[in-house]
């Protein structure tokens, strides 16, 4: 630990790093008697002086004097004849151009003295001593450090971190101004936090820089101890020189790699000679409402200082024994140490200590929090036992007042069988069974028939034992108590979270598998399922607990799959391996988050019940699986041989079949016609048959007619960006989709990158790196900090995640399996044409979401939203989902509308103008098309002035005229000719004989009329003509008229 100075002084720095606004006024302080070359005056008014043993202290730095000045400034103060050595301190002045430098006595307190010893020709500048080593002044010569100190010759740590040290600043900036224009003040209580072993970030989104400044002479570099589990946190480290220029560095340099929880990994980057600004910056990004793990940083040290004129004390609880210590080591356990110790003191028997510490403690009464339970391995006979251990370092007392004793030992029971692939012993262990050979777990291992093979992998679900590839430890971060801990223990049935040493401890289980093989039948395939593991557990717990589960892909970062967060009810968990690497899965148990040396919720646990995992490279085999044979040798050898992709295995013949059209293979199942899986409406499968997708064409027939759909056009990714969005700190955020619809053969071409993980990371291969970096995908989301919302020189994106990564189909209809489209959360379409409805599923299980994220994508015809239109979010759900599982966006498109056909427009003849007619086309309004048919030609028919029909019609209605004005005249006349005849007929008649006369033709007085009428029945016309004819030819003309009286019907013939 480098010592403290006793000042500081006032230094500006550069606002590009720290705020865009204005500068800031920070107080830093240097170690300045290792990274100073020259003698200062304390100018500030905040500086202070202290005196120090062995005549040498540590001040604040002004700028460097040279040696004139320090002569005038000697002749100019009173003159004080008696020096004692305490009095003053040497310092070197600043090197001269041939690298040259003096050493001057100053006093240590200014104006107060004279006849200082005179300068003298000091080391060259390069000068340095060797680790466990200090330049000591006043011979300028190195001189070993003594025991219970260290030196680390030209280089200063930083190791302990009861407070920040001197020197270092931490500055809490808020990149976005208020309305007004003035600096957020949320900020104000946001800063790095001293934990005593190591240094811990802010947690919130408030953007948090550790600042240290160092002035090196030579090259040197330095290098820190960390901790980065959460990518929910931007953790960058950067070096500026003394003009604010930031320094060439590469990205693995400036961007940090994540680590596992409870891991501590190490950054080094290189320094140049001269002023060093060091910049280690926070900035916690809350989107999801979550709490973000901090950053821990310890054990910081820096290489290229001139000298160091000082040897550091060890810090209390560590020690060094031998004179001439690069560094001091923690006291053991039951011992404890004062600051400088060159050895530790036992504790008193009735005290305990732990690991590092300084001061003893008395032991509390034992109680059921300091013991736990554990299964004994099976024995000879097949028996086992529960037993009760005492939590090791044991730091109870057993025999005092209200000390619980340990539970006795339970009776033995019989031994849980083999897990699958193993096979029992005469002496009760469990044995893998031979390559080629299976058993279920009780039952000697036997080789699989003719035309089967084995299905490798592990499948745990006893746990009388740990499995020989799986181990468990006990980690803290602030000490290593629980080092030699198990921090799971077997149960029989399931394995629990052991009781660890506080409750802060992570509790670890590990998992190893080397690889995945997929089986010989499903070498040939082309899907990107290598293997799974499915796991279930339960949690039980009263605090803030948490469960993490973890991936490390060849050995190189472990990232978080998921996380669970207090009591979950018992329940299984799938994870899919979509590349083929060495893996190592862990589960990571921490009772609360919280800092604290206490085992205070011990009944808290997490159960593991069963893992099991698929396709593993040298695993084990609990059954056989029918293969594809060649032929009926093969058949008889039993020799398996891989279907080509796309195919699956006959179950008359053991044949490869190919899969039937629009079928895909499940990617666990090969075995008989029914693993080729349907695809959904409007979907076909790729050539492999790994999976279903669009080609960018639809139909859909609606009152007898067909529309067809060509959506090619929004076949490139799309990108849709929702925000900005802001935290409750004002941290603003924005959330960006890339889509891709359809086509490219099925391939998944949305592609969502983290890239701060990504720059860390880019040191892994090409296949490790798809687990950490990006995400392939239909749809997937990631997170953006824009560059001028937090000041990042570069904007920054996270939480990529896939929302589509299956394909189930696309239709008219507003529900697919199990995923409802919810029309009420866009508007109404009101131009006829059907919404189609695009449905995905991402088949990745999440903590909230049990069956994955699933998508609908709502594409609608539009013609006013030209060439690829426009992507939008429900405006309920802002952020694209309601209930943070199914996602939901509508496209429209004037590209989206069906194909046009003959259905679509209508023709327009012309006015016939010259003797020609011209046809004209045109659309239905509004145009509901694209593409398909284009529209006719103009056409032109040759015509006439009168068109035929109205000749026809014109001539048709003439003579209709001239033959109904003929014939009226006809009968006019003919009925005049009547009328003549029929008044002689009665003439005559009169005068041959006389007709009776009547009673009287006036009416009595009082007599009412009578309705007498006359009735004459007359022939039809025909009857008349004939009746005509037949007169003049018989030479008799005669006519009857009925003549009807009142009293009696006559007949007047003539």
């Amino acid at each position: 630990m480098v010592r403290p100075t006793s000042s500081t002084t006032t230094a500006w720095w550069c606002a590009s790093s720290l705020t865009r606004t204005s500068m800031l006024s920070v107080q830093v302080s240097t170690p300045v008697r290792m990274a100073r070359t020259a003698p200062v005056w304390c100018t500030s008014a905040s500086t202070t002086r202290s005196m120090c043993t062995g005549g040498w202290s540590w001040s604040a730095w002004s700028p460097p004097i040279s040696l004139e000045s320090w002569r005038r400034g000697q002749s100019s103060r009173p003159s004080w004849s008696n020096w004692e050595w305490t009095d003053y301190y040497y310092e070197y002045t600043e090197c001269d151009s041939v690298g040259s430098r003096w050493r001057v006595a100053i006093p240590h307190i200014l104006g107060t003295c004279s006849a200082l010893p005179t300068p003298t020709r000091g080391t060259d500048c390069s000068f340095s001593c060797a680790v466990g080593e200090f330049l000591e002044m006043s011979a300028q010569q190195c001189t070993p450090c003594a025991a219970g100190s260290y030196s680390l010759g030209s280089g200063v740590r930083f190791d302990q971190w009861d407070t920040i040290p001197a020197g270092f600043t931490s500055l809490a900036t808020y990149m976005d101004p208020g309305p007004s224009g003035e600096e957020s003040q949320a900020c104000n209580s946001s800063s790095w936090t001293p934990q005593g072993v190591y240094l811990e970030s802010s947690r919130d989104e408030c953007t948090v820089s550790l600042v240290y400044a160092v002035h090196l002479e030579q090259q040197g570099s330095v290098s820190f101890s960390y901790q980065y589990p959460d990518n929910n946190i931007f953790f960058e480290f950067y070096v500026q020189n003394e003009q604010c220029q930031e320094m060439a560095q590469t990205d693995d340099q400036k961007w940090i790699k994540l680590t596992t929880n409870g891991e501590w990994d190490t950054h080094t980057v290189n320094l140049k000679s001269g002023t060093n600004i060091l910049y280690w910056r926070t900035t916690g990004i809350l989107v999801g409402g979550k709490m973000v793990k901090p950053v821990l940083l310890r054990n910081i040290q820096i290489e290229g200082v001139a000298y160091t004129s000082e040897c550091f004390p060890c810090r209390p609880g560590w020690f060094s024994s031998a004179p001439g210590s690069s560094s001091c080591q923690p006291c053991p356990r039951n011992t404890s140490s004062h600051k400088g110790a060159a050895s530790c003191t036992p504790c008193p028997d009735t005290q305990y200590s732990h690991e590092g510490w300084s001061q003893c403690k008395e032991r509390p009464p034992c109680s059921e929090k300091d013991y736990f339970q554990i299964h004994t391995a099976c024995d000879s006979e097949g028996k086992t036992q529960v037993m009760y251990r005492w939590v090791e370092p044991r730091i109870c007392e057993e025999n005092v007042t209200g000390a619980v004793a340990l539970p006795p030992t339970g009776e033995r029971e019989a031994c849980p069988p083999c897990n699958p692939g193993y096979y029992n012993t005469d002496d009760s262990t469990c044995f893998p069974c031979p390559p080629g050979t299976h058993s279920d777990g009780t039952s000697v291992c036997e080789e699989c028939p003719a035309g089967t093979e084995p299905v490798l992998g592990y499948e745990y679900k006893w746990w009388n034992v740990l499995p020989s590839n799986m181990k468990t430890s006990c980690f803290n971060v602030g000490n290593s108590k629980c080092d030699d801990m198990n921090g799971w223990e077997v149960a029989g049935d399931h394995i629990r979270s052991g009781a660890g040493g506080s409750d802060n401890d992570y509790l670890i289980l590990n998992l190893h598998v080397p690889g995945f093989k997929l089986p010989t039948s499903l070498a040939g395939m082309t899907g990107t399922e290598f293997g799974r593991i499915t796991f279930v557990f339960e949690t039980m717990c009263s605090a803030d607990c948490e469960l993490y589960f973890m991936m490390d892909v060849n050995r190189k970062s472990t990232t978080v799959v998921e996380s669970w967060e207090g009591s979950k009810e018992r329940q299984s968990y799938t994870h899919i391996m979509t590349r083929n690497a060495s893996v190592s899965y862990t589960w990571a148990f921490q009772r609360t988050n919280q800092a604290q040396d206490v085992r205070r919720y011990i009944s808290d646990v997490v159960i593991l019940y069963s893992v099991s995992v698929t396709n593993v490279q040298d695993g084990v085999a609990s059954a056989c699986r029918a293969c594809a044979l060649l032929s009926q040798s093969s058949q008889r050898s039993g020799s398996c041989i891989p279907c080509p992709a796309g195919f699956y295995i006959d179950r008359d013949t053991n044949r490869c079949q190919e899969c039937p059209p629009n079928t895909y293979l499940s990617g666990h199942h090969t075995y008989g016609e029914d693993a080729c899986l349907p695809c959904g409406p409007g979907s076909k499968s790729n050539k492999e048959h790994s999976r279903c997708y669009s080609d960018c064409s639809y139909s859909h027939t609606e009152h007898n007619r067909t529309l067809t759909f060509d959506l090619s056009s929004l076949s490139p990714v799309a990108s849709l960006t929702i925000g900005p969005s802001f935290t409750s700190k004002g941290t603003k955020y924005l959330h960006v989709f890339n889509v891709s619809l359809c086509g490219h053969q099925g391939k998944m071409a949305a592609v969502c990158t983290d890239n701060v993980t990504d720059l860390a990371n880019k040191d892994m291969g090409s296949d490790s790196t798809q687990f950490v970096n990006s995400v392939d995908s239909f749809i997937c989301q990631s997170t953006i900090i824009p560059a001028d919302g937090r000041g990042f020189r570069m904007a920054l994106a996270s939480q990529s995640i896939s929302l589509a990564d299956t394909f189930l189909g696309a239709t008219v209809d507003s529900d697919l399996d199990g995923i409802n489209a919810r029309p009420e959360l866009f508007s109404d379409n009101s131009k006829g044409i059907p919404d189609i409805n695009f449905f995905y599923r991402s088949t990745q299980a999440t903590g909230s979401c049990e069956r994955g994220r699933s998508a609908v994508m709502t594409i609608r015809c539009n013609p006013e939203k030209m060439d690829r239109g426009q992507l939008t979010v429900p405006s309920a759900c802002p952020a694209g989902t309601c209930d943070g599982c199914t996602f939901h966006f509508l496209w429209e498109s004037g590209s989206a509308c069906p194909r046009c056909t003959q259905d679509d427009y209508h023709q327009i003849e012309g006015a016939c103008k010259g003797g020609v007619q011209v046809t004209l086309s045109v659309w239905n309004e509004p145009k509901l098309c694209t593409k398909g048919m284009s529209l006719p030609a103009k056409s032109s028919a040759p015509c006439e002035a009168i068109a035929l029909w109205l000749k026809v019609g014109v001539g048709g209605g003439a003579f209709l005229a001239v033959l109904l004005v003929s014939l009226t005249f006809y009968f006019w006349k003919k009925n005049k000719r009547l009328e003549y005849k029929y008044s002689r007929l009665v003439m005559s008649a009169n005068k041959e004989c006389e007709l009776p006369v009547a009673d009287s033709c006036a009416l009595a007085e009082g007599e009412e009329p009578e309705d007498d009428v006359v009735y004459s029945h007359k022939p039809s016309l025909l009857g008349k003509l004939r009746a005509i004819a037949n007169k003049q030819r018989e030479g008799d003309s005669s006519e009857s008229v009925q003549l009807k009286s009142s009293q009696s019907e006559r007949w007047v013939w003539g």
